[in-house]
């Protein structure tokens, strides 16, 4: 392998690792030589096992329960990580949480102006308040050590709006349904605190960048499928292993000089 993009050395905390790309982003690591913290709020063994394949039963893997907005948990689980591996080089915010297209509540796929205060709220914790925490326990045991890689995950929709004409066959069927508004105001809200860590650990060695995601294909309605698709240049939604390249990348010596910035990788969609 080429030194520039070895990260057999690291230590990756990866949030959200049950999930379709945090199994995707914790399998690339682990079959690279890299130790990963495996972080969801659960962690079910025959789901690692159907992410991970024989990866699962890797020694240097850790599977770890907790939830991102608790920071007696998160600083536990940092414990935990030093005590098996050393201190976390890698972290890949990764965790998050949005209403999917074929949600069945009308509450929360009403009109901007009755979406719920409390939907509003519960994503916000996860998305923002979870990133924050999270760098503020990993990123800074990355500071005091010296050298280190966050990689923020956010979305197309935190960098332009939500184009409603995409979901406009659900109202064609009578359902009242509009992208509600608080992922994309949680996905915008990591692109300045990542320009925020980027220049308060640029001296201390820690690079913190931002990747910005398109969907990803998981057999959604073939109605949406084909307006999604219909909007993106290349044709066709993400598969996760589109995304394993670019957060290596950043994990690695090839980003040495990068930090506090977007590396966007979303098929064209923000390219019109």
């Amino acid at each position: 392998m080429d030194p520039v993009f070895d990260v057999s050395q690291e230590i990756a905390v990866v949030t959200g690792a049950a999930g379709q790309l945090g199994g995707a982003y914790t399998a690339a690591f682990l079959e690279r030589g890299a130790r990963v913290v495996a972080l969801d709020r659960s962690v079910d063994p025959d789901l690692l096992t159907r992410r991970l394949g024989p990866l699962a039963a890797s020694d240097r893997l850790l599977p770890v329960a907790a939830d991102v907005t608790d920071r007696a948990g998160l600083e536990a689980v940092l414990a935990q990580v030093r005590s098996r591996f050393g201190t976390p080089t890698v972290l890949v915010n990764n965790a998050g949480i949005d209403t999917p297209p074929d949600v069945p509540a009308a509450a929360e796929t009403g009109p901007f102006e009755d979406y719920p205060e409390a939907s509003f709220d519960r994503v916000m914790a996860v998305n923002v308040k979870g990133v924050f925490l999270c760098c503020q326990v990993f990123g800074g045991a990355m500071a005091e050590a010296g050298r280190g890689s966050v990689v923020n995950v956010s979305s197309i929709y935190g960098v332009v709006s939500p184009d409603q004409e995409i979901y406009a066959y659900r109202r064609d069927r009578g359902e009242v349904f509009y992208k509600p508004v608080a992922y994309s105001t949680s996905k915008s809200a990591l692109h300045n605190l990542t320009r925020y860590l980027a220049a308060y650990w640029g001296r201390k060695g820690v690079r913190v960048n931002t990747l910005v995601l398109a969907g990803v294909f998981n057999h959604q309605d073939p109605a949406f499928l084909a307006a999604y698709t219909g909007r993106i240049p290349i044709g066709r939604m993400a598969d996760p292993a589109d995304y394993v390249g670019p957060v290596l990348y950043l994990a690695s010596p090839a980003a040495r000089y990068m930090t506090g910035a977007d590396l966007v990788v979303d098929g064209g969609w923000t390219a019109i």
